[in-house]
């Protein structure tokens, strides 16, 4: 079946910034004394909103002390996150093909939009994208349907003509709570038998097999 609109989640589903936010978490949580933190424990938390990342590794709930914090990765994020960023090899052929069959690509995702859009300008994207939404944009974060259901508003589609495509968890509930059909894709630390309690069309291990 083919779709109107695919949008799609941004960490390891359209690109593989692991690097970067790790050592923008490793850069926070040294300066201010936070030590017993996996890289592990780091990756469960890629997808999440900052603060419910930074909260569920430091166990901070204060908001100002949050705030500290996200100002801190934000600021070691803008000289490092960009060129750490790398788009999986398939993404640029999919896009162009999607467009080939007259559907639309967006973007919906908890990173903040202006560091989506930093990303997708570097690789000449841009044209190829007709929405990009993130934190910016919504006040509440994924897996709330908030901002999926803002995105097919804004493309002027269905939620029945709308797939949504991301790697984790929360992206599957995202679209679970949107009532939007949803693609699974393997390239995030998510295994695949992990989407099978979840509605889904189907799980591929990267988006060369999204349209097949």
């Amino acid at each position: 079946m083919n779709y109107r609109a695919y949008v799609f989640d941004f960490d390891y589903t359209l690109v593989y910034s692991e690097i970067a936010i790790l050592a923008c978490f490793r850069h926070i949580f040294e300066i201010n004394g936070f030590s017993g933190i996996s890289d592990y424990d780091i990756k469960a938390t890629i997808g999440m909103s900052l603060s419910e990342a930074i909260s569920m590794l430091t166990g901070i709930t204060d908001l100002t002390a949050l705030d500290d914090l996200k100002r801190e990765y934000r600021q070691h994020a803008d000289s490092i996150m960009a060129k750490n960023t790398f788009l999986y090899p398939s993404v640029p052929k999919l896009l162009r093909d999607i467009r080939n069959l007259g559907s639309v690509s967006a973007i919906v995702s908890n990173k903040y939009r202006f560091r989506i859009e930093e990303s997708i300008r570097m690789y000449c994207l841009d044209d190829l994208f007709t929405l990009v939404l993130g934190p910016e944009d919504f006040s509440r974060f994924k897996p709330d349907p908030e901002g999926l259901l803002l995105a097919v508003e804004k493309l002027g589609v269905l939620p029945s003509e709308t797939l949504y495509i991301g790697d984790s968890i929360i992206d599957a509930q995202t679209a679970m709570n949107s009532g939007i059909d949803f693609a699974a894709v393997t390239t995030g630390p998510t295994p695949a038998d992990s989407f099978l309690t979840f509605p889904h069309v189907k799980i591929i291990p990267d988006l060369s097999f999204l349209l097949i």
